[in-house]
């Protein structure tokens, strides 16, 4: 692994990392990046609802990009533990950049099919697949151990606060147009923009490589026996096998009715349509980053409080989901999803910081896309699910889903695995 840059002193922790430069460059090209995907998530979720009228099509598309995302997740995990972080973000990227081009091209000309939105989308889905966990294990590559938590704050935190402002000025900006096809194809041709300059800071990078002596890497044998290891490695772990069921669960619960059923709802119920959407999906984001806030802010949780926290969040979301089902004003919806994301960027910085520090570097690819198919396995299906459902009934789509999350919550609050996971999170210090 290459070594880390020197830092220059300071007893700020933040200061610190922003020291480093690779860390600086990884940091100003992702969260240029972020901000492109969040332009690109609302304006093709509107695209394929304008194209289609149909929320079964939405939630087609979206199960088309989230299955080989899942699939692809895994090998990335491999592939990252096998050459490099940095290196495979720069591919994905290049790849990610012409799809956005050709897509942006595409709008503009008039020239696009529903059948080429379905191919674009698989294709963004495999890149994506193999990104997300090179992005999750690239910083402990470049920051030290003692710093990491800051690092982490830092990145997930600038994502919630473009997840914040991107929707709302992505949902304004469509809606803005008399002819919303050319806000949506400005939108995806700022995304574009964007993978040039994530492209052009990786390339600079000198860090966030793993090198491999001869021996280790005839050790590690084919991309497929690396992926097998990793599976193993969770699978042999009760804490780490719980919480990949666990996140698998909530997000059956949760991403369907999110990413499917916000934007129908903004297109039939809420006032200001894409507007509405793009306001709604920041107020989760908001929340998000005031979570990540608080944990860094907040003295670390005693290891009792741990499952309180856990049965709380779940049980949060469980009412939280169920009451989309009657709320019809942008304001309250918003409030709603902002309180759930709270909840959830709290948790989210103990979880991720806690699982660097406890995994071999050696693994942490591997880990982190096992993390990431816990997250992605089950969207597919929700958004296939939510899609046809939303047909049927609205209310029945966010009861149901909201029922299970409150079952979710009475599993942890009786789940022997909580105990070790608080250990986990913790470490020494919440003992």
């Amino acid at each position: 692994m290459a070594q880390a840059a020197a830092i220059p002193v300071s007893t700020h922790p933040m200061k610190k990392v922003l020291g480093i430069r690779d860390f600086k460059l990884l940091w100003i090209g992702q969260a240029t990046s972020m901000l492109g995907d969040q332009f690109h998530s609302i304006a093709a979720s509107w695209l394929v609802l304008k194209m289609t009228g149909d929320p079964m099509a939405l939630g087609m598309v979206m199960a088309i990009s989230g299955i080989p995302r899942a699939l692809f997740t895994v090998i990335g995990g491999a592939v990252t533990d096998r050459i490099s972080p940095r290196k495979l973000m720069l591919i994905t990227d290049f790849v990610r950049l012409f799809l956005s081009t050709m897509l942006a091209v595409q709008i503009f000309t008039g020239t696009l099919q529903v059948w080429m939105v379905y191919i674009y989308a698989a294709v963004t889905g495999i890149m994506g697949g193999l990104f997300g966990p090179a992005s999750m294990s690239i910083v402990p590559h470049i920051v030290p151990e003692e710093d990491l938590q800051a690092g982490n704050s830092l990145t997930q935190g600038t994502s919630s606060l473009i997840g914040f402002v991107g929707p709302a000025i992505a949902g304004a900006m469509i809606a803005a147009f008399a002819n919303e096809a050319t806000g949506m194809g400005i939108a995806i041709a700022v995304d574009a923009l964007t993978f040039v300059v994530s492209v052009i800071t990786l390339w600079m990078m000198h860090s966030g490589e793993i090198v491999k002596t001869t021996a280790e890497k005839e050790a590690a044998g084919n991309i497929f026996a690396s992926v097998k290891e990793g599976f193993a490695f969770m699978v042999k772990d009760p804490v780490l096998r719980m919480m990949f069921i666990m996140i698998a669960l909530a997000n059956l619960c949760f991403t369907g009715p999110l990413l499917v059923g916000i934007p129908f709802l903004a297109d039939t119920r809420f006032s200001g349509g894409a507007a509405a959407y793009g306001i709604i999906i920041s107020g989760y984001a908001g929340g998000n980053l005031l979570g990540i806030i608080l944990s860094g802010i907040l003295p670390k949780p005693k290891k009792s409080m741990i499952r309180l926290l856990m049965v709380v969040m779940f049980a949060a979301f469980g009412f939280g989901i169920a009451a989309m089902s009657w709320i019809s004003v942008t304001w309250l919806a918003t409030a709603n999803l902002f309180i759930l994301g709270v909840l959830n960027g709290y948790i989210s910085i103990l979880l991720i910081t806690g699982l660097q520090r406890s995994t071999p570097k050696a693994m942490l690819g591997r880990l982190m896309s096992m993390i990431l198919l816990a997250n992605m396995s089950m969207m597919p299906i929700s958004q296939a699910l939510s899609g046809a459902a939303l047909r049927w009934s609205v209310i029945a789509v966010f009861v149901t889903a909201g029922l299970l999350q409150l079952g979710l919550s009475v599993v942890m609050a009786f789940s022997a695995s909580v105990s070790d996971l608080s250990d986990r999170l913790l470490g020494e210090e919440g003992s």
